[in-house]
């Protein structure tokens, strides 16, 4: 790879890096009532469940099955909060490889800066196609958890 190639790439790799820091800013901002309700609601609701757990007549496999039954809402907001953001992030995956291989073609029709360009505008496009999901994924989770607005 020549000078100009790796600064080239070198350029690319850090705009997408800002792009990325893009997404990771507008997911953070969506989902953070979601993830506040998890932590502090439901986390909360099961710490007050599972100290009820905890009585002196009662054996200690009922105590904990007790506390295993408190923790089931938290636990499956918790995975279905991460299988939610998981497709995100593969769809989000998905888009950018396609970039990445347009672009690649694009190299090896020698189109040189135009491949550039056309990378960035497909990057940009992907990432702000994504994030205008964000605000129905977030409606989704919080119907799912019976979250008011």
């Amino acid at each position: 790879m020549d000078h100009i190639a790796a600064v080239e790439q070198q350029m690319i790799q850090e705009r997408l890096r800002r792009k990325l820091s893009e997404v990771n800013t507008a997911a953070q901002t969506y989902l953070s009532p979601v993830q506040d309700h998890i932590n502090f609601n439901l986390q909360k609701a099961y710490f007050k469940c599972a100290y009820e757990c905890f009585d002196r007549r009662r054996r200690q496999d009922e105590i904990s099955t007790c506390v295993e039954h408190c923790s089931v809402p938290v636990v499956n907001a918790q995975h279905h909060f991460e299988n939610e953001m998981a497709k995100f992030q593969e769809k989000l995956n998905r888009s950018l490889m396609v970039c990445q291989d347009k672009f690649e073609a694009a190299k090896l029709q020698k189109v040189g800066s135009d491949a550039v360009n056309a990378l960035e505008s497909c990057v940009d496009q992907s990432i702000e196609e994504n994030i205008k999901t964000l605000p129905h994924l977030v409606g989704r989770l919080k119907a799912s958890f019976s979250m008011s607005d």
